[in-house]
């Protein structure tokens, strides 16, 4: 039996469940599509992808299967800077250059994709359903999806946010609890302002707004799905939960490191891309929260880390690099995508089921 809610009708989905975009190589065409064939919604993050890489893969997941799967972008304009504040980001840097024996890179030509080239690919590919976070597309992106025949879902950390993001036409809101991993998509308050958990935000903003909202924010397992659809959302994204399922691209280091992550050994930093993004706490992010003046906006300085990720990968530095999770990591499962999403179905059936009992014997 299927749980068909707003969020599943619109879209034509069997269960509100949503594999969460992950940028940096973790949602591979093979784990969109393995979602999305198991009547939940996968999800590609394209947001660190050229126009022809977002094609590629939108074909491929296209190949793999018939069914609704979302591509995600990131909706931020590029920060005005110069070379002050390259050369004070490169100073916090240089030690860990030096460890690695790297030389001071030349100032980087491109600091990221051209959003409205990434969204023409999904405006020509007319992919079901777009995505973004970290604030509001223009109007006349919000036209071309619309008329592209896709369906929009917007990323909202506060009512506020929710409520702008309404106003602008989206056809859902994913509301981002603090507990989540990754990039913070806050965009009307700084971050800080911003750290609502998943418990709080979720039935505030189903009672604020007239649209469908997706639940994100250290759902791990059917309980937390169950607990997001009691609290009035629509529809549960995991994220961390998918990690470890064999068609993620994310490291064998990052699997093996989510099974040892006490629910307290995640931490917001800015240090990999200059907007704060939740990961599994390592040396690095705690020596440059000493530096954080210091760190570049985004994507300055996730442009800057550039060489320093790839030497450390390389070197099997993993104190170093970004092992983006949210605060129920331990709980994650080495399972392939189709039967976690059989599993997640089947506990929410079952965590749903003394509720549902409960009520009608009051």
């Amino acid at each position: 039996m299927a749980f068909e809610t707003a969020f599943t009708r619109m879209l034509g989905i069997e269960h509100p469940i949503v594999q969460a975009p992950m940028a940096g190589g973790p949602t591979t065409p093979e784990l969109v599509a393995a979602v999305s064939n198991a009547g939940g919604l996968g999800s590609l993050a394209a947001a660190f992808l050229p126009p022809d890489a977002i094609r590629e893969a939108v074909r491929k997941i296209r190949a793999l299967t018939d069914r609704p799967f979302n591509v995600n972008l990131f909706a931020v304009q590029p920060p005005r800077y110069g070379e002050a504040e390259i050369a004070r980001a490169n100073a916090a840097l240089r030690p860990w250059r030096d460890a690695l024996g790297l030389a001071e890179p030349p100032a980087p030509q491109r600091i990221m994709e051209s959003f409205d080239e990434q969204a023409a690919v999904l405006v020509d590919e007319r992919v079901p359903v777009v995505s973004f976070t970290f604030g509001i597309p223009d109007a006349a992106a919000m036209r071309a999806f619309r008329e592209a025949g896709c369906r929009i879902i917007g990323t909202a950390t506060t009512v506020a946010e929710g409520r702008a993001l309404a106003a602008a036409g989206v056809d859902a809101v994913c509301a981002q609890g603090a507990e989540a991993g990754g990039h913070r998509g806050s965009f009307l308050k700084p971050f800080e302002e911003s750290l609502v958990g998943t418990m709080a935000l979720v039935p505030q903003m189903a009672d604020a707004l007239d649209l469908p909202v997706i639940a994100a924010g250290g759902i791990m397992d059917g309980r937390g799905v169950a607990a997001a659809l009691t609290l009035g959302a629509a529809g549960a994204q995991l994220g961390t939960a998918f990690l470890g399922c064999p068609e993620s691209g994310a490291s064998p280091a990052h699997k093996e490191l989510l099974a040892t992550t006490a629910d307290d050994g995640t931490m917001l930093t800015r240090a990999y891309s200059g907007r704060p993004a939740r990961g599994i706490a390592n040396r690095f992010m705690r020596e440059m929260a000493e530096r954080e003046a210091e760190i570049a906006p985004y994507p300055l300085q996730q442009a800057l880390m550039a060489d320093i990720r790839r030497a450390a990968a390389a070197a099997g530095r993993t104190e170093l690099l970004s092992f983006w999770a949210g605060q129920g990591a331990s709980l994650a499962r080495r399972l392939p995508a189709g039967d976690l999403v059989g599993a997640l179905v089947a506990e929410t059936r079952a965590a749903l089921s003394p509720l549902a009992s409960a009520a009608g014997r009051g």
